[in-house]
């Protein structure tokens, strides 16, 4: 759903998912920045509608907003002309309770009732990043938690460039399958405080050996936590990266090997635990042994990724 955005780029999102998605199972509610101010402020309501009606159907439905930060602009732009009274950044006093009524639509129904979900993510836009503003801190307080994507991390090259300090799930693990949960357990910590090792490495050149050690593998979790665009990983590709990260298997591999490691980690594992990968799969969850054989695959991986030793080659 886009509520005020350019045609251009809408044109982009329709194409990507045109060519690297499933159109069939999508709609698409577009009101532009030329659409009349009480066509952009409905465009959600409509958008809704629909999802509602799929979801009353038992489907499981996500929705996308696109942005609500223009649709508030829009309501607060009606009601001045309605002259209603303003509040905090010009924004009318019923804001809060138009974005809580809209987002609480979003839900998952009993059995009884089907069995249906609708699950809503709403983008904001945040000037200089501030989070503080009024309308990315009525929707912090209305969602589950937000994911916060920094124009700084992207400038540097990391993408997806969400930024972990400032992204918070209140669902947390819950939502995750039991296998990722129990691996990024400390991951987030972890690479907190690689961040913050970093930052301070820059005004030193020598560091003890553990501190290499935790900025070597800091940089390898930045590497892994990097993706290309419209490429999405599996549940099993997802554990072994992680279970890699986990056991320090990738703490020896040159960086300048990691992109080759992701690249060509999903057809060896086809070739070596394809029975570890569907019982994943299906369960989400490995056993001991299971967890033995993707850990070993992995591990062999690495060896043949890692340059010859300078013996080797004399």
């Amino acid at each position: 759903m886009a509520v005020g955005q350019k045609s251009s780029s809408v044109r982009q999102v329709i194409d990507a998912v045109t060519t690297h998605g499933d159109p069939k199972r999508c709609i698409f509610v577009v009101a532009g920045p030329a659409t009349a101010p009480s066509l952009q402020w409905l465009a959600p309501y409509a958008g809704f509608s629909m999802a509602e009606y799929f979801r009353d159907q038992g489907g499981h439905v996500l929705i996308v907003i696109d942005d609500l930060t223009k649709h508030a602009a829009t309501h607060r732009e009606l009601s001045l002309l309605m002259r209603q009274p303003s509040g905090r950044e010009a924004y009318p006093g019923d804001v809060f309770h138009i974005q809580a009524r809209l987002l609480e639509r979003a839900a998952r129904l009993s059995t009884q009732l089907g069995g249906g979900s609708l699950t809503a993510l709403p983008i904001a836009q945040t000037e200089a990043g501030n989070l503080s503003a009024y309308i990315p801190t009525n929707l912090i307080s209305i969602t589950d938690g937000q994911i916060v994507l920094s124009s700084k991390l992207f400038d540097e090259g990391q993408k997806p460039a969400v930024d972990i300090g400032l992204s918070v799930s209140r669902v947390g693990g819950k939502a995750q399958a039991p296998i990722l949960r129990e691996l990024a357990e400390n991951l987030r910590l972890d690479y907190a405080q690689f961040l913050e090792v970093e930052l301070f490495t820059r005004f030193s050149t020598t560091l003890d050996p553990r501190t290499q050690a935790q900025i070597d593998h800091g940089r390898r979790i930045r590497a892994i936590l990097t993706q290309a665009q419209y490429v999405p990983l599996s549940l099993a590709h997802e554990t072994a990266e992680l279970l890699a990260l986990h056991e320090g298997r990738l703490d020896t591999l040159p960086l300048d090997r990691m992109e080759t490691f992701k690249r060509q980690l999903p057809e060896w594992l086809d070739q070596h635990c394809k029975g570890v990968l569907e019982r994943l799969a299906t369960e989400r969850q490995l056993g001991q042994n299971e967890r033995s054989q993707l850990s070993a695959a992995i591990a062999a991986l690495v060896e043949t990724l890692k340059p010859a030793s300078t013996e080797a080659k004399a």
